[in-house]
């Protein structure tokens, strides 16, 4: 019963109880299941660099670093390494670290956190990047649950069931079932707010059976300049958020692969293309259709487990007041 400040200040202690060693071995097991599932299909790991010259999402929240005589930054993805790695590989990928500069203090955040990072190429579309998800998170369920039997007994968690297929709606209509819930418009929004991941997955739940929910097609102006977009609904983009147990915990999508539509679209963002020119070279020489998704793994693990705070399914959490231990 300590207060979570205590618990975390007191961590090379705290993490002797049995408890604790418990959630962080169902994360141990979820990223094995990850890395396991995805070298059976075909995918290669690779490990990218994390002191990077621009940030892959764009915006104020990058650490910066002094690197000998000039600026760099922490990684907030490996999206470039990836999109990079599609061409020479076809499907990658890695589970590592990943850097976000928000100042905020909430229990679904932190600033550094463990990103299960995967891309494949020769896609026919994103609904491949989201069926090939649905199939591996029930990959990885399903080890948590053949490996992992006295840490649920302990922590006391139920493992969800994986459908064959996860429901999938457009923002639009999650923006719709959660108002209907809410007695709230939403429409009109870019994003889903806490609330509606909430009463979109409770939606789910109860009328497809689902603890899981795919939300596809976000606004252009809300994903990064890499997002494909969706050429018979222009503004918005082939991507996607998984939602489960009311918190998002994958987003994805269909990335460009044309080096004339990528150089416009960063142009239309604001960017200098010449900035990114070795990002930039691997579309010239030629990218297949391609898409990806990244995973956050302390949210899973905390949503797997209905552990409110995801500080408690890392080892040493880092936030904006938290350096040490």
């Amino acid at each position: 019963d300590l207060h979570i400040d205590t618990n975390l200040d007191l961590r090379p202690v705290s993490l002797r109880h049995p408890v604790e060693r418990a959630r962080l071995r169902v994360a141990s097991v979820l990223e094995a299941g990850f890395r396991e599932h995805l070298a059976s299909r075909g995918f290669t790991s690779i490990r990218s660099p994390k002191i990077c010259f621009a940030g892959a999402e764009g915006g104020a929240n990058i650490f910066k670093v002094q690197y000998f005589d000039r600026t760099a930054f922490l990684a907030q993805s490996p999206q470039f390494y990836k999109q990079m790695a599609v061409a020479f590989y076809e499907r990658v990928y890695e589970t590592g670290p990943v850097f976000r500069a928000e100042p905020h203090q909430t229990s679904r955040h932190v600033n550094e956190y463990t990103s299960l990072d995967l891309e494949m190429g020769f896609i026919s579309g994103f609904g491949d990047v989201m069926s090939l998800e649905t199939e591996l998170l029930g990959s990885m369920i399903g080890r948590v649950s053949s490996e992992c039997g006295y840490e649920l007994d302990l922590l006391g968690a139920t493992l969800p069931s994986v459908p064959d297929a996860i429901p999938c709606i457009t923002l639009e209509e999650a923006h719709a079932i959660a108002g209907a819930a809410a007695g709230r418009d939403f429409s009109g929004e870019p994003d889903l707010d806490p609330e509606e991941e909430r009463l979109v997955c409770e939606h789910s739940a109860r009328e497809w059976g689902s603890e899981f929910a795919f939300v596809t097609h976000y606004p252009t102006s809300k994903r990064p300049f890499y997002a494909m977009d969706d050429p018979g609904a222009p503004g918005l983009t082939l991507s996607f958020d998984l939602l489960f147990r009311g918190l998002e915990i994958t987003t994805g999508g269909q990335r460009i692969h044309d080096y004339a539509m990528q150089v416009e679209k960063m142009r239309s963002f604001g960017l200098d293309p010449a900035q990114f020119e070795s990002y930039l070279s691997a579309h010239r020489a030629g990218l297949p259709p391609h898409g990806g998704l990244a995973i956050g793994l302390e949210r899973l693990t905390a949503r797997l487990l209905d552990i409110d705070n995801i500080r408690l399914t890392t080892m040493f959490p880092r936030d904006a007041k938290r350096l040490v231990p």
